[in-house]
């Protein structure tokens, strides 16, 4: 199962009832936050989620409200026991940023790891893939798609059939290929078809394009921007390259995903819930999130 929850829903700059977005999604264990804007260590807490377990850090880019809580989140992992290498992705100038940020924390405990990204890049990561894609903000900004991939059930008769030494089996259900004498056995001699996985997909801070409901088809959780409430405000959305709620919910339409929450609201936004049934009239799985709002996705049949 994975689990993923919104700390923070706010955009520009955090207000007294709303911290700054970013995404946290857990997977057997392991934590991956996507953008760290001031006190997003606090947010984190305030949902209930380890900081100490965070091992990746996705950034999307590189305005302030995304990444300048960063020192003090480092300094709180490392004083909550956080001794393992942390990555952290972002588009190229990652290492540069990172490094003046953490001017002000020298000691850490861990060791940091920056990869620059570019367009489509792919990569895996305690067994979630994640790929980055650019979406259309006023300077280079990435969405994130992540998936986990199931494989088929072990299929005994199979197994038989290719003549398979039955100590080899376990094994080979855990995805792994063994040699015995001069032969490879191999996953797909034991299991059959792959089964759906879990998948979602990230976007904040970009207008309306087509990538987006791309990367998102089908997914069983969409988590877009919605800046501003309103289509009246769609010119000020234009200026500054952000999206209405109606641009998301027909993002999450043309997709066809399964569920929609919009986080990221302006400043000037304090109520979206009065946008919530607006919404729904375009695609009716939306919600509007809340600090803290906490998903857990299963595996179809675990559902």
């Amino acid at each position: 199962m994975l689990d993923i929850v919104l700390p923070g829903t706010g955009g520009t700059t955090p207000r007294a009832d709303r911290h700054l977005s970013c995404a946290y999604l857990r997977y057997n264990g392991n934590g991956i936050l996507v953008d760290c804007g001031e006190g997003t260590q606090i947010a984190v807490k305030k949902a209930g989620f380890s900081i100490g377990k965070i091992g990746m850090i996705l950034l999307t880019h590189f305005h302030a409200d995304h990444c300048s809580g960063l020192p003090g989140l480092l300094l709180t992992m490392g004083n909550e026991g956080r001794r393992e290498k942390v990555k952290i992705y972002g588009p190229k100038g990652v290492g540069e940023i990172v490094k003046a940020l953490t001017i002000i924390a020298p000691e850490l405990p861990f060791s940091i790891e920056c990869i620059p990204l570019s367009d489509f890049d792919s990569f895996s990561w305690q067994g979630v893939d994640v790929t980055a894609f650019e979406v259309h903000h006023t300077g280079t900004c990435f969405g994130y798609d992540f998936r986990v991939r199931r494989g088929g059930k072990f299929d005994k008769e199979k197994a038989e059939k290719n003549n398979v030494p039955m100590k080899f089996w376990r094994a080979l259900q855990n995805g792994q290929a063994v040699e015995d004498n001069g032969v490879t056995y191999t996953p797909d001699m034991v299991l059959g078809e792959s089964r759906r996985g879990l998948h979602v997909t990230y976007a904040t801070d970009t207008r309306p394009c087509d990538i987006i409901s791309t990367m998102a088809y089908d997914a069983d959780l969409m988590v877009l921007e919605g800046m501003f409430g309103v289509m009246s405000k769609e010119n000020r959305a234009k200026e500054t390259c952000h999206m209405t709620i109606p641009e998301a919910a027909r993002l999450a339409r043309e997709a066809e995903a399964k569920k929609l929450w919009l986080t990221h609201f302006s400043p000037s936004e304090p109520t979206p819930h009065e946008y919530e049934n607006d919404a729904r009239k375009i695609f009716p799985e939306t919600e509007i999130a809340d600090d803290g709002m906490m998903m857990t996705l299963r595996f179809p049949e675990d559902a």
